[in-house]
């Protein structure tokens, strides 16, 4: 054994602790005895356990200097015991991230089909109560359009742009027969499918349609990548977590927390410093995850900082219903010039006088009938997100603190004094230092540093590439105004100059603000049956086989009310 010469009181230490039971060497037929009882513990009946000191030349790990109280079967025991052992810190090191991450996941996921189910709904109720004659037809459309909304977001190859196109190109037959032309017989298969192929080309809506696919595609993007993002680090942390340790590792991790009871040496622990040599070594791979996970925090933090106005799909889709009844009343304001052009352009229409000053009242939405109750602090999906970045900036060091942590929960000496070293039990730890400047860790001499294993490298893959995809979002950068992110976005109201805020039908036009509590103070009833549309995106689902949570009829909400809010605050409380 070795020392560090002088009789201080470490020494004497020392040499009390090597007098101990269970610091004792092997002497004789009572030695093993305690080994054997320990022994029981982990393999209960075992018979192939030294009842004294053998020679154990049979051992390829814990070789002994003298006589051992282990076998080849027992070193074999004592090995699986150890890689389970460190299988089950990593996991104990990650449960906190990892339960943070996917409940994250799940609420944000949760949260943006709640936000998804209500603006349809507004756009449904505007429809129902202000154009009666065509609603009902119209809910077909826009049931198809957030549909279509909620497949992108959970990852569906659907293109934004097509999808608002598709809901224009079906909504004008329905606008031109029932408010430019209202009283004729409605349009034929033909006549339907001329509107429609001539909507663009006649600019029928204005420039409402190429509004709503900027504003919806820069939002629904940003969604996207986020979720996208969450998935990725759930992925990332259970790959880590159940990584599968190399056979160089296991016999490490063998050496450093059982060889030494294979010398009747039970109450020993490893030395701090040895024990950070064994598992940098054996989390070689691991650890070049680190510059990539603090990068996906960092880059995460600037796309949640990032979403706000058009970037903010709370914000867009909330105030959907808005820009397509403005798109409709342009339709309706320039109907005599449309009804013209449609008669030459398909030869079908039943031409009409249009009166322009002469609007029936319940085409319009009467802007007294809906109220925002203005409630202070109310939490949004934007300050939940940037909860959920402090969190996750509290975690950025995880990967590179990860033996650290191991050493720390495994009874590890942390002063490196009277502790196992992996051969003895020694006064204090001196680490090895290659002379060859070998590839390896310093003071390692346990774990060699090999190469990621594959499944590591990919994760690195992947995490480069969401890293790639949330650096290029180009979402707008915050001005500095030193003030908080809270009183920015109640000054700003969530709108940037793409927001094209300045337009509307005049003073006292409802602007939804990202605050989902404010949904249950709504004036006006959203009394729409979501079991249709429910039904529409399974049936999407069936088609595109694109994940699609399961949607229970039960669950329909077909008013809103404080079910709604309570149900949101409940799911929006569920962070720890």
């Amino acid at each position: 054994m070795s020392g560090s010469g002088g009789a201080s009181p470490p020494s004497v230490l020392f040499l009390l602790l090597l007098a101990a039971p269970g610091f004792a060497q092997p002497a004789g037929e009572a030695a093993c005895r305690p080994v054997r009882a320990a022994f029981q513990v982990l393999q209960p009946g075992a018979k192939w356990v030294p009842e004294s000191p053998v020679p154990g030349l049979d051992l390829q790990v814990c070789v002994p200097k003298g006589s051992t109280c282990c076998s080849r079967r027992m070193e074999e025991k004592y090995q699986a015991v150890a890689r389970q052992n460190m299988e089950q810190l990593l996991q104990s090191a990650s449960m906190e991230l990892k339960f943070l991450v996917i409940q994250n996941a799940a609420v944000f996921q949760e949260a943006f089909e709640i936000v998804v189910r209500h603006a349809r709904n507004f756009t449904n109720s505007m429809f129902r109560s202000h154009y009666k004659s065509m609603g009902p037809r119209a809910l077909k459309f826009v049931g198809e359009l957030f549909t279509d909304v909620s497949l992108y977001i959970l990852g569906s190859d659907i293109s934004v742009n097509d999808m608002i196109n598709e809901f224009f190109d079906s909504l004008f037959p329905l606008v031109y027969s029932h408010l430019i032309n209202p009283g004729f017989p409605d349009p034929s298969v033909e006549m339907t499918e001329c509107l429609r192929a001539a909507r663009r080309d006649l600019k029928a809506f204005g420039n409402y349609p190429k509004m709503m696919m900027t504003q919806v595609s820069k939002s629904l993007q940003a969604t996207r990548v986020f979720l996208q993002a969450l998935n990725l680090g759930i992925e990332v942390i259970n790959t880590t977590d159940h990584l599968k340790l190399s056979k160089e590792c296991g016999r490490a991790l063998l050496k450093m927390w059982y060889c030494s009871h294979c010398q009747g040496l039970l109450l020993a622990k490893p030395c701090a410093g040895y024990c950070g040599a064994v598992t940098y070594g054996c989390l070689a791979g691991v650890g070049e995850i680190d510059r990539h996970w603090r990068d996906y925090i960092s880059s995460l933090e600037g796309l949640t900082k990032g979403m706000r106005g058009v970037y903010d799909m709370e914000h867009v889709l909330l105030n959907l219903f808005s820009l397509v009844r403005d798109a409709v009343i342009y339709v309706q304001k320039n109907g005599g010039k449309l009804s013209a052009t449609v008669s030459r352009l398909c030869g079908h229409a039943q031409q009409r006088q249009y009166r322009s000053t002469n609007y029936p009242e319940d085409l319009f939405i009467d802007k007294k009938g809906l109220k925002v109750t203005h409630i202070e602090q109310e939490e949004t999906l934007s300050s939940r997100r940037r909860e959920l970045i402090t969190k996750l900036k509290s975690h950025s060091d995880f990967y590179s603190t990860l033996p650290e942590y191991i050493c720390n929960h495994s009874s590890a000496v942390q002063n490196d004094t009277v502790c196992w070293n992996g051969q003895e039990v020694v006064e204090r730890y001196s680490p090895h230092i290659p002379r060859n400047g070998a590839k390896a860790q310093p003071g390692n001499h346990e774990g060699k540093m090999k190469g990621p294993e594959p499944v590591i490298s990919q994760i690195i893959d992947k995490l480069k590439h969401i890293n790639q995809l949330l650096k290029g979002m180009a979402l707008p950068h915050r001005r500095a105004t030193g003030k908080t992110p809270e009183e920015e976005e109640e000054e700003s109201g969530d709108c940037d100059d793409e927001d094209d805020c300045g337009r509307g039908s005049g003073d006292g036009e409802l602007r939804v603000r990202n605050q989902l509590r404010f949904l249950a103070e709504l004036s006006y009833d959203l009394d729409v049956d979501d079991t249709s549309a429910n039904k529409q995106l399974l049936n999407q689902h069936n088609k595109d086989g694109a994940a699609v949570p399961s949607t229970d009829p039960s669950s329909a909400a077909p008013r809103l009310g404080p079910t709604a809010a309570i149900t949101l605050a409940l799911l929006l409380g569920c962070w720890p």
